[in-house]
C-alpha cells in the first residue's frame, strides 16, 4: 500500500473517531426525545445503523447521520459504532500483519507503545 493511501485512510479514521467523540459529547448533554417509528415501517439494527453513520460520516453526508442516528437509541448508536470500529482495527491489523494495538495506534498517529 502506498504512503499516500495510507495517510488518506487514517485522515478518514481519524475524522470517524473525532465525530464518535463530539457525538459522545452530545448525548451526554442532550435531553432530545427519539421520533417514533411510523406503522409499517422497517425497524433498523443498530449494527446497520452504525455502519450507515460511520460511511456517511465518512462522506461528510450529516443528513444522512441524522437519518441513522434516528434509526435506533443513541446508547445503540454509540455501541455499533464501538464494535466497527474494533472490528475494522482487528480486519486492518490481520491484513497488515501487525497487533491490533499496533495499528489503532498508528491509525490514530500516536508513537508505538
Amino acid at each position: 500500500m502506498g504512503r499516500s493511501i495510507q495517510v488518506s485512510f487514517r485522515e478518514r479514521v481519524v475524522r470517524v473517531f473525532d465525530t464518535i467523540r463530539r457525538y459522545a459529547g452530545r448525548l451526554r448533554t442532550s435531553a432530545q426525545a427519539r421520533p417514533v417509528d411510523a406503522p409499517g415501517r422497517r425497524a433498523h439494527n443498530l449494527f446497520e445503523a452504525a455502519a450507515v453513520h460511520v460511511v456517511a460520516r465518512a462522506e461528510d453526508d450529516q443528513d444522512r447521520m441524522e437519518e441513522a442516528a434516528a434509526w435506533v437509541s443513541p446508547e445503540a448508536l454509540s455501541f455499533g459504532v464501538s464494535e466497527l470500529a474494533c472490528r475494522a482495527v482487528v480486519a486492518l491489523a490481520r491484513e497488515r500483519d501487525e497487533s491490533p494495538g499496533a495499528v489503532a495506534r498508528d491509525l490514530l498517529g500516536l508513537p508505538a507503545a
